[in-house]
């Protein structure tokens, strides 16, 4: 796999999942989307093992990883599914823009790392500003959007602190490994979700939703996960974080295109905003450094 490969896949993967997600609950309810992108998921992850030869480590430090990723998967993604139901694929991708802000205030908690850092905390501000100006106090937001989007929030927040919580762990496991060991804990939790609040199989699926539950089970849980991971091994930090700043517009776009989603000015305004707190926050403290030294 090349490298500009790789990182166009991620693009492309990251920008279509929010739309999938709306499509692959639409006539299944997403509970039994959810559940069954992740089976998918997780036998496809343990026939790539075999088939590629790759040790699935069960030490303690590797149990550990997969408890924390799991966990993380299985609340995340229930919120992100449940919320998706009441607000646009693309305000979906806006939100869940925020997650290297909120990584930032759960890594300084759990990690001890320094919150001062004034561009990173200038970006999360204009970040939250711009979840406002989405809110808009002053339209008359339905209660059922004002709890998708708190619940993609939510996702957001806990997406940031299973990540955190492995890399504190810092076992030396493979992406494709943690991804398995992950959903080996997430699937079990999935299906006894489903069973209790759901438990009835679709009668009919259209084509559209079992192809976008196939989609998420192949691209959107493994294959957009490990060229992640190997794409960060080959470039810069500050390229991956470009796709932060990608996405969500592209997201917003295709949400627009393919499923007829209303782009109204508050949206538009307040991705914006949020857009630009990420540009400042992933590369204000270069651009203030070079400033100072300038000046010196």
């Amino acid at each position: 796999m090349s490298v500009p490969a790789a990182f166009m896949g991620i693009i492309l993967i990251w920008s279509t999942t929010p739309l999938a997600i709306k499509w692959s609950s639409e006539d299944v309810g997403f509970l039994f989307g959810l559940t069954a992108r992740m089976l998918l998921g997780v036998v496809l992850c343990f026939v790539l093992l075999a088939l590629l030869r790759l040790p699935f480590s069960w030490h303690r430090q590797a149990r550990l990883t997969y408890l924390a990723s799991g966990l993380g998967l299985y609340a995340a993604m229930l919120c992100v599914y449940w919320g998706a139901q009441f607000i646009s694929s693309g305000l979906v991708s806006v939100v869940y823009g925020l997650l290297p802000m909120l990584t930032f205030f759960i890594a300084a908690l759990v990690l001890g790392q320094s919150l001062w850092q004034p561009s990173k905390l200038l970006g999360a501000l204009l970040g939250f500003v711009g979840l406002v100006v989405i809110f808009n106090p002053q339209d008359s937001i339905s209660f059922s959007a004002l709890l998708g989007i708190g619940a993609v929030f939510a996702s957001a927040a806990i997406h940031a602190l299973s990540m955190v919580w492995v890399k504190k762990i810092g076992a030396d496991v493979s992406a494709l490994s943690v991804t398995a060991g992950g959903l080996l804990v997430a699937v079990p939790l999935y299906l006894f979700t489903w069973l209790l609040f759901d438990g009835q199989l679709p009668e009919a699926m259209s084509e559209k939703t079992l192809s976008a539950i196939v989609y998420l089970g192949v691209m959107g849980s493994v294959v957009g996960f490990v060229a992640f991971y190997y794409a960060l091994k080959h470039v810069s930090a500050n390229a991956i974080a470009l796709l932060t700043l990608i996405t969500p517009v592209l997201a917003l776009a295709l949400g627009h295109w393919l499923n007829q989603e209303p782009l109204q000015v508050e949206i538009i305004t307040g991705a914006g905003c949020i857009l630009f707190g990420l540009a400042v926050h992933n590369w204000g403290g270069n651009l203030f450094l070079r400033w100072r030294q300038q000046k010196a």
